[in-house]
Formats: C-alpha cells, structure tokens, sequence
C-alpha cells in the first residue's frame, strides 16, 4: 500500500491499493471421427456463445453535484467508493496544482483537507477497483460559489496582546452585516478560567463580547471569527477569518468626581497617581459612567468638525495635543491641556476631555493600557450610552444577556 497526500504546491495527493490477481484459464479441445455411411449432410457443427464482458461493481459518488457552480468552499469536497476500494484521486485547481486531501483507513473515502477558494473551478479524476479486480473510473468538475459581497473582520486586541479588566471582545466589521445572527454565531469565545459572558451590537459593523463583571487578571481569551465560507445575509460572505488571544493584566481603575475635579488612578486596589483635571464645562460636559480605554496618540489635531461643530464657528476648533488617550468613540481623551492649567483641579473649561497638564497627560499616556476602566462622575451630562463603543459597561447586564442580534444596535 501507498498513500501519499498533496498540497496546491504540488505534492501528489493520491493512494494506490493493488492486489495479486489469479487468472484461470481453462482450454479443452477435442476431436471427433467418424466412420461407415454418411446421412444428412454428413457432420455435427459445434457452435460458441460469446459471453459479454463483466461490469465492474464497483461505484463512485461525489458529495458535490457534478458541475455545480455553488459549492462552498469550506465544505470538504468527499468522495465515497461502495463495493470498492480508491486506487487514486487526483483534485487540482485552475493552476493545475493539486489539492491536499487524504483516504480514510479503508480507503472507502477521500475528502479535502484544505479550505477551496472562491468563485473557482475544480477538477477530479479518481478510480477504484472491486473484489474481482474490475476498475471504475469517475472524472468530474466543479465551482465553488462567487459572493456578490464580502467583509473582513478585525480584532482591537492585538495577538499576546495584555489588556484591562475592562477590555471586551470587540469584533469590527468592514461592511454592515445584513445577518448579524450568523455572524456573531460564528464567532467562538474561550477563556481561562471559564467566565459566562454575551454578545451585544453597537452598531450594524461592531459586536462586542463581555462578561457579567470586570475580568480577573490573568485571565487568557482565544477569539477565532470563522466567516470564511460563511452566508452573512444578502449574498455578503467572510472575506478571511480572523484569531487573537489575549491576557488581562493588572487591575486599573482611574476615578474623577467633578466636586474634586482630581483623577485618582488605581492599581490593584492601591492609589498610585492623583492628578488634577479641567473637564467639560456646562454647555458640553463630560458624560458621567463607565468609560472603556482605546487607544492611545503619542500627538494628534483635535478637530470639532469630525464631530459636526465647524472649525470657524464660535464652539469650533482645530488644536493640536499631545500625549492623548481616548475614553470614548465620540472623541472624549485624557490630554495635555497647558493652555487650561490655571482652571485644573478648580474649573471645567473643556469641550469634554479630561484636561491635564503636560507631565500628568505623559504619565496616563505611558501607565494606561487597552482595556482600563475610568469612571466620571457627579458632572451636569447625561450618561455616556453603550452604542458609543467604549461605554459597554453602562449598558445593564440583562439587556447586555438578552442580545440585540435580532434588532437594532441599542
């Protein structure tokens, strides 16, 4: 026996099963004489039926219809041989390079070992022989599905990345998703220790994945986003998968009431920085809840028309900062502020960032990671919603269970 199997590189992905034949051959011949008187027409003529040539039992079937032009590409492609065994199968793409693929055992089966591309066209030449040593022979070809669209999924945790206590899984899409069940059904969540957590939707390209309460540190996530192969609604399709897995770190949490206007960070349950700040004044306060760490600029233009507040209109402005770690998808940041530090610690002054002198923005910029919990309260705004995208903690966890998969992003 000989089983080799075959990458789209070009290594053979065949099998040969050959077994001693015996042959009988049996050969009589005879002659008869005749003597004395003739009557008739003087003979006997012996006569030979050719018998038809035996059909092999053997029978090939292919889990794909032949000719199909929707196979999916991640669905093994099998072939089964009943009342037989696979002498070889040979799949190859439209290069010509084979597909890897292997026999089971009995070599009964062969199937695919290997994902299909979209949108192409495969070829298949197998034979299998029966008990009597008779071959089939089965060739056929196939297309796998064209998607009218198609979406990649990003992950905001990096891979070994080490995040907050705050930090969920946060799936983006780059296309709205027309099924979001089907999406966030293939999406598979493991950590260690096993925590309950859900899924919930912030918008038609965003699902996120948190559990009841702030994470343990040390905690170890493995996300997988299997879309690809994947019908997400309206003819859309994953355009990859995507995988990272990640660890909690420490457990920091920055705190600033506005009666104080001081910022008091956390670490593990020990105060290790207090620093005085300058936020929101009265007519664009700073949102009170539970705030989410993003990301983090080194320097960046702060710019009110991102916002829909025109850069020459009396609110309107377009400053450059430094050392900005942002809280809040609708542009809330920590930064430095050297123009406000007269009013820090005594005065709201800003459009709604946390205003901090330049030493102070520098240290939350190299102390904060992904993932941190910051909590504002006692100011005059609302509450900073669960849709911005780092106020998922503000969302209560029964509606956070329920889900919104079948609805709109709250």
């Amino acid at each position: 026996m000989n089983v080799s199997t075959t990458d789209r590189t070009g290594r053979r992905a065949t099998g040969i099963w050959s077994k001693a034949r015996l042959g009988l051959a049996v050969v009589f011949t005879g002659t008869l004489l005749l003597t004395g008187c003739t009557i008739g027409d003087g003979g006997a003529q012996d006569t030979q039926v050719a018998e038809a040539p035996a059909e092999p039992s053997a029978v090939i079937d292919l889990s794909v219809a032949e000719g199909s032009t929707d196979a999916n590409p991640v669905e093994p492609i099998v072939l089964t041989a009943t009342d037989g065994r696979f002498d070889s199968v040979v799949m190859r793409n439209p290069e010509g390079l084979q597909v890897e693929g292997e026999f089971n055992p009995e070599f009964t089966e062969w199937r695919t070992t290997e994902e299909l591309g979209y949108g192409r066209q495969y070829t298949l030449e197998s034979t299998a022989t029966d008990e009597a040593g008779l071959v089939t022979r089965r060739n056929a070809s196939f297309t796998t599905l064209t998607p009218t669209i198609m979406t990649a999924a990003y992950l905001t945790t990096g891979e070994g990345s080490v995040v907050g206590i705050g930090q969920p899984v946060a799936v983006m899409f780059d296309e709205p998703i027309a099924d979001r069940r089907a999406a966030q059904d293939n999406i598979h969540i493991t950590t260690e220790p096993a925590v309950e957590g859900a899924f919930y939707w912030v918008s038609d390209q965003e699902v996120r994945w948190r559990p009841a309460e702030y994470w343990a540190p040390g905690t170890k996530i493995d996300v997988h986003v299997d879309i690809y192969g994947q019908d997400l609604g309206g003819g859309m399709y994953g355009q990859q998968d995507a995988q990272s897995s990640f660890e909690i770190g420490d457990a920091v949490i920055s705190r600033v009431d506005d009666s104080t206007k001081q910022i008091v960070i956390e670490r593990n349950g020990e105060v290790v920085k207090t620093m005085p700040t300058s936020m929101g004044k009265a007519a664009t306060p700073t949102p009170n809840g539970v705030y989410v760490i993003g990301e983090k600029h080194a320097s960046m233009i702060m710019d009110s028309s991102t916002y829909g507040v025109a850069v020459d209109s009396a609110e309107g402005y377009r400053t450059p900062v430094q050392y900005a770690t942002r809280m809040s998808y609708s542009g809330i940041f920590v930064h430095a502020a050297p123009w406000s530090v007269w009013a820090q610690g005594s005065q709201n002054t800003s459009h709604g960032c946390l205003n901090v002198t330049t030493a102070d923005a520098k240290w939350f910029y190299d102390n904060a990671k992904r993932g941190d919990i910051f909590e504002v309260t006692g100011t005059v705004g609302d509450t900073l919603p669960g849709w911005d995208g780092l106020g998922d903690w503000n969302v209560p966890w029964e509606t956070w269970k329920a889900g919104n998969a079948e609805q709109g992003a709250a």
